[in-house]
């Protein structure tokens, strides 16, 4: 690892650049700081950090824990059967500040390197778009000299997601310790090493810990910024659960020549019901699954005030008409969604063959809001399923089964990851946050706040553990690709990241 601060950073720091008191990192100093981080970013990057991998997320884990160290911070990596998470403190806490904890996470999702366009997802590289719009490799040294173009990105697994905001943290803990200043928040870091797969030890972790995460207010890092990359500010995440729909027909495939027309097709009969259960407009039509979802006047005018360009953003994803469910793409995110995320029947292209398949599979992902738990939308379902005709049984139906019922279907439903959460937007955390990017950045134009973004991270489960309020701080281009191929860093963002974390790390929070 490099020195965590370049010596011309520390000169221009020194001369004054920024004063003991600034709460504000001046954009040509944040540029500095950040150009003195890459060397690190690129090293992390290069780890290989599946979530199902022990061996890599422990190697994540000791290369950050030697970053945070470098720094001055006292470490602890929390065991977790092999995938340890990491937990900092920055010494000198002092009864009389309040302390936040900032969470992010250092695992990342599985890659498949033939769809990457570049060496290797592990092996970072730049990248500029050409004028064709294409994204052509350039050298990497133009990332420690001369100005920092905003425009650049570094490709790689995990670039943005999630981590870019851990290297922005280090950096402006280096700013920090580089102008003198002192933090005015006790600063406590905890670094999930499960996010990628749901976080399904993160409540266990925060329980068995609970002496060590004391704080009054969480940070989370994580989540794609506003499109504008203006700063932006979350109230809440959505929640995710699974469900698995299986309809089945007769006991095994048959002869479609002798048997259409006759035998019942569960691939067809698969289409109808869940074409049953959404309208033309994309609204679920399954009773009761909005009922719980309350928007007041005052909600809809803080969404309304988000500056989306929508006709921008339909063109981007390539369709032609959003989905009806609320007004606008903010109201869409405040639903629970229900959602095809993958049908199955029989084979199809060099495979295909003329049969009535036996059986047809749909799996399902739910998104959940803090008012629609899986529990709560499961049922409905489940439950319109019946009203549909269907009897459910729990596995492969007998014969008894199949000589009584015409309509037969297994469903399961679960909370897959976590469940989703919600604070007031005028929350004390909140006031404090909104207050440090309105100081690092000036207040036209205003930062971003967004109630309930569409990603799930496990905030309730934080939450639930420590009983303290939270934001959600997101610092990463909104066009990152997270979770796919040619996942990337846009530069400009990854220096306005450093200035942001440095003003939440520089404002008192009374």
């Amino acid at each position: 690892m490099r020195p965590p601060v370049a010596s011309a950073v520390v000169l221009l720091l020194a001369l004054g650049a920024i004063g003991v008191e600034a709460r504000e990192l001046a954009p040509a100093v944040a540029a500095q700081v950040a150009q003195a981080s890459f060397r690190d970013y690129l090293e992390l990057l290069a780890l290989p950090n599946d979530a199902i991998v022990p061996d890599d997320v422990r190697k994540n884990a000791d290369w950050l824990e030697a970053a945070f160290q470098k720094r001055g911070f006292k470490t602890e990596q929390f065991a977790n059967d092999g995938k340890p998470m990491l937990f900092a403190e920055l010494p000198g806490a002092d009864a009389r500040r309040k302390t936040v904890l900032f969470y992010m996470h250092l695992d990342g999702q599985p890659v498949i390197a033939s769809q990457w366009q570049q060496k290797s997802p592990w092996v970072p590289v730049l990248k500029r778009r050409g004028a064709n719009g294409e994204w052509q490799e350039v050298d990497t040294a133009q990332l420690f000299s001369g100005a920092i173009d905003p425009e650049l990105r570094v490709f790689g697994r995990s670039s943005a997601d999630d981590k870019a905001p851990i290297m922005m943290f280090l950096a402006a803990i280096d700013a920090l310790k580089a102008s003198g200043a002192a933090a005015a928040i006790n600063v406590e870091v905890l670094l999930d090493s499960e996010e990628e797969k749901g976080s399904p030890s993160i409540g266990k972790i925060m329980r068995a810990y609970l002496d060590r995460l004391h704080c009054d207010a969480i940070v989370i890092h994580d989540g794609p910024m506003h499109a504008t990359n203006r700063p932006t500010l979350v109230f809440g995440n959505r929640g995710a659960a699974s469900a698995r729909l299986t309809v089945y027909g007769a006991k095994v495939s048959l002869h479609s020549g002798h048997y259409g027309n006759y035998s019942p097709n569960p691939a067809q009969r698969l289409a109808s019901l869940l074409a049953s259960m959404k309208d033309d407009t994309g609204r679920v039509t399954v009773p009761g699954y909005y009922d719980h979802v309350r928007l007041g006047a005052a909600e809809r005018k803080i969404m309304a005030a988000v500056p989306d360009d929508e006709a921008a953003l339909q063109k981007r994803i390539g369709i032609a008409k959003a989905d009806r469910v609320g007004a606008n793409y903010q109201e869409a995110m405040q639903y629970p969604s229900l959602n095809v995320r993958g049908m199955a029947s029989a084979a199809v292209g060099d495979k295909v063959a003329n049969i009535v398949p036996d059986q047809a599979l749909a799996e399902l992902d739910l998104r959940t809001t803090p008012d629609s738990d899986a529990k709560y939308l499961g049922k409905l379902i489940e439950d319109h399923i019946r009203k549909q005709g269907y009897h459910l049984v729990p596995g492969l139906p007998t014969d008894d089964d199949r000589a009584r019922f015409d309509k037969l279907a297994t469903f399961t439903y679960a909370t897959e990851g976590a469940d989703a959460a919600g604070t007031p937007i005028d929350s004390a955390v909140g006031q404090w946050a909104y207050g440090a990017m309105t100081e690092a950045f000036g207040a036209k134009p205003e930062p971003v706040r967004i109630r309930m973004m569409g990603g799930t991270v496990p905030t309730a489960e934080i939450v639930e553990a420590l009983q303290v309020p939270f934001a959600i701080v997101p610092l990463v281009n909104a066009d990152n690709n997270q979770h796919a191929s040619n996942e990337n860093m846009r530069l400009g963002n990854y220096v306005d990241g450093i200035r942001t974390i440095y003003g939440l790390l520089t404002r008192p929070f009374e």
